[in-house]
């Protein structure tokens, strides 16, 4: 028997962008307890410091149920347990699962009979039931479906963005049972204001969730392929895309880089599951394919132009702006501006990396790449604007123009400067 709404008590496993967010809503309604492996993480919650920038000071002293813990006794008074850990790719591109085993095996330890174990995490279908479950039955003792029950509810945060926030964004919830979907729906509607939409099961949840960035991770590797196509023709991709945007039902998709946690990321797990029952996906890998080269492509056309204009490539120096994965969001889970650091690094050229969002000591652990602490003030043989980040787009014609050496290459990938003002745009 699953207990009541006011019986609750949430455990949240994965304070990150997902996770904290969360969190802090539940906390505001329910007694809730987040835990993260991360101790310091912790540390700096408590203290009312998020350091990815979703949840304000303020926002965190609001959860007024919410605590935190890093040992799983903090977690053993819950009865809903929900898990919202990173879901990466290993260098395959294969899933891995390693962050949901953990969690699940955690879970195994605490979870007692009539408690609701659901999953945020993006995953391909099946894998809740076929890959989660199991570790929680073998390491509870405890039976699907008889002892405990389980939801799946796909996490829809749009990292650093302020208006599409957690209680606004429409949730899609499902349950192992009906009667356990309908308790997962109701959890949820109770603090998501724009209203909840149920799925028939787990994994009609779980395909939702990973079709929404494989269809704009296609959309996007169209227009990249436009994108080059165009250039060889020698006609600006923007000026097609705003031309061909005057028609009523055309799709405003912009070529550039396509990293993140989730549109770099979710199609690797459904083509996985597909080659799993045997059927190879062509279009959706050749979009993956596409958009994994356009790094390669942006600096394969820095070095054409600085070869044109007679630059030695060997001895030049370029400035990358930007190295998260998006604007105004210091999220640098799998970017793609490192490849373009890597490709011409590849080259000879040395290469010098400014970006005001992100936490130098995470660039070099992540990435071994120094990040400049302020814009410098030395010329460059190249600069490349691969974020379009909010101070970026405040500077001026003539700071941009001083950051240049006479004879270089100003190329603006997301096409945020006007176009008289750059040598280069995707």
């Amino acid at each position: 028997m699953i207990r009541e709404l006011r019986e609750v008590r949430i455990g949240v496993i994965g304070l990150g962008y997902v996770g904290l967010p969360l969190a802090v809503e539940f906390g505001k309604h329910y007694p809730t307890v987040g835990f993260d492996i991360d101790r310091q993480r912790i540390v700096e919650l408590q203290s009312g410091r998020d350091r990815t920038l979703e949840v304000d000071a303020a926002e965190l002293a609001e959860a007024a149920q919410l605590e935190y813990g890093c040992d799983l006794e903090s977690l053993a008074r819950c009865n809903v347990y929900i898990v919202t850990v990173p879901t990466p790719i290993d260098r395959f591109n294969n899933p891995d699962l390693t962050p949901l085993s953990r969690a699940s095996e955690s879970i195994a330890k605490v979870v007692s009979s009539g408690d609701v174990v659901i999953y945020e995490s993006t995953v391909y279908p099946g894998a809740t039931e076929e890959h989660c479950i199991p570790i929680i039955e073998a390491g509870s003792g405890l039976v699907y479906n008889r002892d405990f029950f389980a939801g799946y509810s796909p996490e829809r945060i749009n990292p650093g963005d302020k208006d599409h926030r957690l209680v606004n964004i429409l949730k899609v919830t499902s349950g192992s049972t009906p009667e356990a979907a309908d308790f997962v729906d109701a959890l949820y509607a109770s603090i998501i204001t724009a209203g909840t939409h149920r799925a028939s099961s787990l994994r009609v949840a779980e395909a939702a969730k990973v079709i929404e960035n494989t269809q704009r991770d296609l959309n996007i590797a169209l227009i990249n392929e436009l994108s080059v196509i165009f250039e060889k023709l020698g006609i600006d991709t923007i000026e097609v895309l705003e031309a061909a945007g005057t028609k009523w039902n055309f799709l405003p998709f912009r070529p550039g880089l396509v990293g993140g946690h989730c549109i770099g990321v979710d199609p690797y797990y459904l083509t996985y599951k597909a080659q799993e029952i045997g059927y190879r996906p062509q279009v959706i890998m050749a979009g993956r394919r596409i958009n994994d080269r356009m790094g390669g492509y942006v600096a394969g056309r820095v070095v054409k132009a600085m070869a044109a204009r007679k630059i030695h490539i060997s001895e030049s120096r370029a400035l990358v702006m930007g190295l998260t994965f998006k604007e105004n969001c210091p999220d640098l889970r799998n970017t793609r501006t490192i490849d373009i650091i890597h490709e011409l690094q590849g080259w000879g050229v040395q290469v010098d990396v400014y970006d005001p969002w992100v936490d130098h000591d995470e660039a070099q652990q992540e990435y071994s790449v120094d990040v400049l602490s302020e814009c410098p003030v030395q010329n460059y043989d190249a600069v490349i604007i691969a974020v379009s980040h909010d101070q970026f787009a405040a500077m001026t014609r003539q700071q941009y123009q001083a950051l240049l050496k006479p004879a270089s290459v100003l190329f603006d990938i997301k096409s945020l400067l006007p176009k008289d003002w750059v040598d280069l745009r995707l």
